[in-house]
């Protein structure tokens, strides 16, 4: 582990002088590959230069140890053991940052929402899912885009798809995809009587061309106007694209942008990632619906979390979490789960034998 830790600072130390190297410089391309390289490796080579430094301190209570002043010695014994629990912590950490990590962490993600079973209260709910994930990627310092979207009339979404841009934005919302339970008396319920309604979110990293190629004559492309937000404002070109591909039977749509051009790029992205994660999981679990794979049917039976109005609770089901503040949640505090989440996946990694020594 330690020749390991040595070679990611040697290799940290490196990047950082090329990318001084003027002809590193006046390549921008080759500049951010550097510059994405190095950011990752300042977390792990950061905490190992703080594991160096606290040894070097620990040797040096350690030879107090033997001092003839009683007062001292004590003083000593008090700093080893301090130091002693902090190298400890120092070493578990660094052995969590070297388990391999998946290769698509940092990617960008497509988060595609869709109402489940409950009619028009699960669309509702499909909406405050959409609010939760934009309020999310706001305290993160993330990006979103609305790419497509299908209102109900009620201002809820039977389909809201929407992209998240940011560093590690796959690691932390890849544990959201599956189906969402929500329970409540709906607006339209005079009765006062608690509802169950699901929502099923699917979370899928963005692939580059190069990853995932798409033959031109595979893609049927339709046009049509498109409203702005609202539904007001509607355009006299069409400039909504819809994009379906033949081999799989995938229709994507997006009229988010103004111009026909951005729209099909945008709709590309998306059909990208798409078939991106289909071939991923075919090629884990040999199962043709991959799509149905990941987000289940919308089942109540299927959840992974279920948001709770009358006791105002959040339970995850997968690490046995509950809140007790589900407006904060759904207002985005999400990081109590996902750190949650993180850590589970990561001590099953540990007892599988993933670090290396």
């Amino acid at each position: 582990m330690w020749e390991k830790l040595e070679g990611i600072e040697s290799r940290y130390e490196e990047i950082a002088q090329r990318m001084a190297d003027p002809e590193v410089v006046s390549d921008p391309d080759r500049l951010a590959e550097l510059a994405r390289e190095h950011a990752e490796l300042e977390e792990i080579v950061a905490l190992y230069r703080q594991y160096r430094q606290a040894r070097t301190e620990l040797e040096q209570a350690e030879s107090l140890l033997e001092d003839s002043d009683p007062e001292l010695r004590e003083l000593a014994e008090a700093e080893v053991a301090r130091l002693r629990e902090h190298l400890d912590d120092l070493e578990a950490q660094l052995r969590q940052l070297l388990l391999p990590r998946d290769p698509r962490d940092q990617r960008d993600v497509i988060v595609e929402i869709r109402a489940g079973t409950g009619g028009e209260e699960a669309g509702l709910f499909a909406g405050d899912l959409y609010r939760m994930y934009t309020r999310y990627a706001e305290r993160r310092g993330w990006q979103t885009e609305l790419l497509s979207a299908h209102p109900t009339d009620l201002g809820g979404f039977k389909e809201v798809i929407f992209e998240v841009r940011g560093r590690g934005a796959f690691s932390r919302l890849k544990f959201e995809s599956g189906v969402h339970r929500v329970q409540r008396v709906p607006i339209t319920e005079s009765s006062g009587r608690i509802h169950t309604s699901t929502a099923t979110v699917a979370v899928l990293p963005e692939a580059d061309e190069v990853e995932v190629y798409i033959d031109p004559n595979d893609i049927e492309m339709e046009v049509y106007r498109s409203s702005g937000p609202g539904g007001q404002h509607m355009q006299k070109n069409a400039t909504a694209v819809r994009l379906i591909h033949k081999p799989t039977g995938m229709v994507v749509t997006c009229e988010s942008e103004r111009s026909q051009t951005q729209n099909r790029a945008r709709a590309l992205a998306v059909l990208r990632a798409r078939l991106y994660e289909m071939e991923r999981q075919k090629q884990e679990t040999e199962i043709a619906e991959t799509r149905r794979a990941q987000v289940g049917t919308g089942e109540r039976s299927e959840k992974i979390r279920t948001y709770n109005f009358p006791q105002n609770r959040v339970t995850d089901h997968r690490i046995g979490l509950t809140l007790y503040r589900l407006p904060d949640v759904l207002d985005g505090d999400l990081d109590p789960f996902i750190d949650e989440l993180i850590a589970q996946e990561q001590a099953e990694r540990l007892q599988t034998g993933g670090e290396e020594d």
